[in-house]
């Protein structure tokens, strides 16, 4: 892969790790402009981020305005794109399902940075949850930056 010109961070729905993801690495400095994306593999309609998970990220500093979630499209994925999933289940069906991913550019975060473990989903739990999946997202990301620059 050339130059990286954009980075999508997939999920299940797009609402809750993904943009955490997101906001993240847009508030760590590349030394390079990239475009970052969150997108879900199962969007029926647009929603909002996950209330939880957008507490996390403003107590940290970090405001998405008018976060809608999105399906990840074969158009999405071009020649300068990272896609990093959050579990290897959702990374199969990211090579499976869209012709333009493939093992070149398709990576379970935590794996493509080295950490041992997935990202564990806190949907459903209490906020406490949601604050650990901001840590463990930013430790990763700060990983990925470190890699990427």
């Amino acid at each position: 892969m050339e130059k990286i010109e954009r980075i999508i961070f997939v999920g299940r729905s797009g609402t809750c790790r993904e943009p955490m993801a997101m906001g993240i690495l847009q508030d760590i400095s590349l030394k390079y402009e990239v475009e970052i994306f969150a997108r879900g593999l199962v969007v029926s309609f647009p929603e909002p981020m996950n209330g939880k998970a957008e507490a996390v990220l403003i107590s940290n500093g970090i405001s998405l305005e008018n976060f809608t979630s999105q399906e990840l499209t074969d158009d999405d994925i071009t020649e300068n794109t990272l896609i990093f999933t959050m579990e290897e289940r959702q990374r199969q069906k990211v090579l499976a399902h869209y012709q333009n991913a493939n093992v070149e550019n398709v990576y379970v975060l935590t794996n493509f940075v080295g950490d041992e473990l997935e990202i564990l989903d806190p949907y459903g739990g209490q906020l406490q949850s949601y604050g650990l999946c901001y840590e463990t997202l930013r430790k990763s990301i700060k990983k990925l930056v470190k890699i990427l620059n």
